[in-house]
């Protein structure tokens, strides 16, 4: 007999504003314990020193997270000039000072070095594998890591404000896989001083802003109040297609809805068929594009069009 799984069926996100001192995986397991829920992961990790937009995918919701993370990225950070620190944040230890200060005007000639794709090693203090190991593990435990650069996207960089010479705030918009942390420290070393971030927040993560953000103190809240908990707590749920909204949506009938969710594909013989499908304006040099199948308000499963079928490669089981 299969065993039951733990927790209830519920499906949705939910876009904590996490607060300092928290990591990820807490604020994961606090949401998925309040809400009881079966399945929960999150859609890019936040530093503990870190706050901002956490989104957190409960039950069907987790099969959308990777559409979550491969969107835009906004953080506000301020860097501390003068010292470098191991974590390149504010937790480690330091490693090297340095009595430059750089001033707007420098600020401000380095910063278009820094827009469009660059290239970015990674912080030794990151969850990054290392022969099958986290890189923050064995940087923990005294080893040298050696992480090989990468390409990152920085769409926007802007400085904010200086609060005092020791320190100036960046705004900052990114694609997948860029580290503030790395960011901070390599505009220092190209200003000719050294630096960390004192404070990062993020402010967006793909369509989640702060607009839509729930403090974690106010969900542990509504989880405490007697009676009426569990609706509350789903008042604050977004549907599972929130990160699909760029994604083309294609219609489907209850039949061939059935059809799928029972992981077989759908025919497009007819010539509506064909027309319907044409008036998504695919990418005809992108076979493998994901569009979204949905009957009614109800999505059905992310599906691929390949020739004359529409085939599924996630159902939604809602």
């Amino acid at each position: 007999m299969a065993r039951r799984k733990r927790g209830r069926p519920v499906h949705g996100w939910v876009v904590v504003d996490k607060p300092v001192g928290v990591t990820s995986t807490q604020v994961v397991g606090r949401v998925r314990r309040i809400f009881d829920a079966e399945k929960a992961g999150h859609a890019g990790t936040l530093d503990p020193l870190a706050s901002g937009i956490l989104p957190i995918a409960l039950g069907e919701a987790t099969k959308t997270v990777p559409y979550a993370m491969d969107g835009e990225k906004t953080y506000r950070f301020t860097v501390r000039w003068g010292e470098a620190r191991d974590t390149d944040d504010a937790e480690g230890q330091v490693t090297a000072t340095s009595d430059v200060r750089p001033d707007p005007d420098a600020i401000a000639a380095v910063v278009p070095r820094f827009i469009g794709e660059i290239s970015q090693v990674p912080p030794a203090f990151s969850a990054i594998k290392v022969d099958g190991e986290r890189s923050y593990d064995l940087a923990r435990a005294g080893e040298a890591v050696q992480l090989a650069p990468r390409l990152i996207r920085i769409d926007d960089l802007r400085l904010a404000e200086i609060p005092d010479r020791d320190h100036a705030t960046f705004d900052v918009q990114s694609g997948k896989g860029a580290y503030m942390r790395g960011l901070a420290r390599d505009i220092a070393l190209v200003l000719g001083t050294v630096g960390h971030i004192v404070a990062l927040r993020r402010t967006a993560v793909g369509p989640f802003g702060l607009d839509d953000a729930v403090p974690l103190e106010h969900i542990d809240a509504l989880a405490k109040q007697p009676g009426a908990e569990q609706s509350a707590l789903d008042g604050i749920l977004l549907p599972v297609e929130t990160p699909l909204d760029d994604i083309p949506a294609v219609a489907l009938t209850e039949a061939e809805a059935q059809r799928m969710r029972h992981g077989q594909s759908v025919a497009l013989l007819r010539r509506s068929d064909r027309e319907r499908i044409a008036a998504l304006d695919l990418d005809p040099d992108n076979p493998d594009a994901i569009v979204l199948a949905f009957c009614g308000d109800a999505p059905v499963a992310l599906a691929r069009i390949d020739g004359g079928e529409i085939r599924p490669v996630r159902i939604l089981n809602l």
